[in-house]
């Protein structure tokens, strides 16, 4: 067993007394926020006060009003390895499943599942780091893999009464292509998000009663949202990636789909350790705008009524009124400048909000120009099958809302540029 203890620079300095902890306070704002003006109307102008000012403070808002609080628990990651097949894909890699604990009394691991070439780099693989919906089981048929037993929601193959079973081994491979990954040289780190918070509003159980106090509502409206919890599970794996020999802990990329892409977005921009984010098709709450009008896109209040558990109790005294908001979405791209992130859609997938996700990345250039870099230099969103691979990056395929190899052979080519 070896043991993985980073210490976080995720520190969030104390913020302006000025700050409103109740959202009736806010102020409206019917047009999106400027990411470069702070809550008491100052200009940020330099780097410094980007990254001394207006960054903490944009993750103490996102904090109070949205996804609510960063776990404060403090943990000692320690990898054990359960199984591992040397000759895997062919003889072209590796797969390997590690139990990962927290450090925490009594609660329950991590279990990752790394699929990664043999061929390896002096200086480590680039990896993708991704939070999967239904279980590392059924990725791969491999019946030595981990059969989660926390709570799962019954859509997925094999699930039972909301448990994984051997049913299930093997029947979604294409969601996450290890095959194709490792071919093209990277290694993939995947870990059910359930193993952190079970995605359910009634069901509080798996590693999150451990990580995060369980409040009364009416006591705590920033509470930590299901979202946010996930990103900090993602960002307790990283802690493993970054001490292990086979990898190259400056080339770590998060990837998640629909709600798992929020959190994708939500750990890039909490966690600079992540060096390319892939939120997928992540809509309201995640790459999409909260402030819109189009009626075929999700919006705040449709979101939180659905899933009232994947955001602070605070959010949703924004469900009939988004002009509140003391941000959208642009922001929280915004702090994970200047690093790379690719937002890619599919055209017929209106629900996730696409055209607006492509403003959202119009408004955060402002940040990465202030950074040094180029922002989102088309001024039209591009036609299907046509990708940006600038360090703001945009894809849209044919199709409906899912993960496929199409989705895979564009992540790998922008990553081929921006990780490898």
């Amino acid at each position: 067993m070896r043991t993985f203890f980073f210490h976080m620079l995720m520190t969030f300095p104390l913020i302006a007394a000025e700050l409103p902890t109740d959202p009736v306070a806010l102020p409206k704002q019917a047009g999106f926020p400027d990411p470069l003006l702070m809550f008491d109307g100052t200009t940020v102008a330099t780097k410094s006060d980007w990254e001394t000012k207006r960054k903490p403070e944009l993750k103490e808002l996102f904090q109070r009003f949205m996804y609510g609080r960063y776990p404060a628990a403090k943990t000692n990651v320690t990898a054990k390895i359960l199984y591992e097949d040397t000759k895997a894909f062919g003889g072209k890699g590796t797969l390997r499943e590690v139990e990962l604990s927290m450090g925490i009394p009594d609660c329950p691991p991590i279990y990752a599942m790394i699929a990664m070439p043999n061929v390896r780099p002096e200086n480590g693989l680039p990896v993708f780091l991704g939070i999967n919906f239904s279980g590392n089981h059924v990725i791969v048929s491999d019946p030595k893999i981990h059969l989660p037993t926390n709570w799962m929601p019954p859509k997925f193959p094999g699930v039972k009464d909301n448990k994984a079973t051997d049913e299930g081994r093997g029947k979604i491979p294409e969601r996450w292509q290890p095959e194709m990954i490792v071919e093209r040289g990277y290694a993939l780190v995947t870990f059910y998000c359930g193993d952190i918070d079970p995605d359910d509003a009634k069901t509080r159980g798996a590693m999150r009663p451990f990580i995060t106090p369980q409040p009364d509502p009416k006591e705590q409206r920033d509470q930590t949202g299901s979202v946010m919890a996930w990103a900090w599970g993602a960002h307790r794996v990283v802690d493993y990636i970054v001490g292990q020999k086979e990898f190259d802990p400056k080339r770590i990329a998060v990837l998640g789909h629909s709600r798992l892409g929020k959190a994708a977005l939500v750990a890039g921009a909490f966690d600079d350790r992540i060096a390319v984010v892939f939120p997928h098709q992540a809509g309201c709450g995640g790459t999409g705008p909260s402030r819109h009008e189009n009626p075929k896109a999700e919006g705040v209040k449709r979101i939180n009524t659905s899933f009232p558990h994947w955001f602070c109790n605070n959010f949703h005294t924004f469900n009939d009124d988004t002009s509140k908001l003391p941000f959208d979405q642009h922001c929280l791209l915004a702090l994970c400048a200047p690093r790379p992130v690719l937002y890619s859609n599919a055209a017929d997938d209106e629900w996730a909000n696409p055209a607006g996700q492509f403003e959202m990345m119009k408004k955060a250039s402002p940040v990465y120009e202030l950074l040094g870099v180029e922002g989102m230099k088309a001024e039209k969103m591009p036609g299907v099958n046509a990708m940006v691979e600038n360090r703001l990056g945009y894809w849209i395929r044919p199709g409906k809302h899912e993960v496929n190899a199409d989705d895979w052979k564009a992540f790998l080519q922008y990553a081929d540029k921006w990780l490898k």
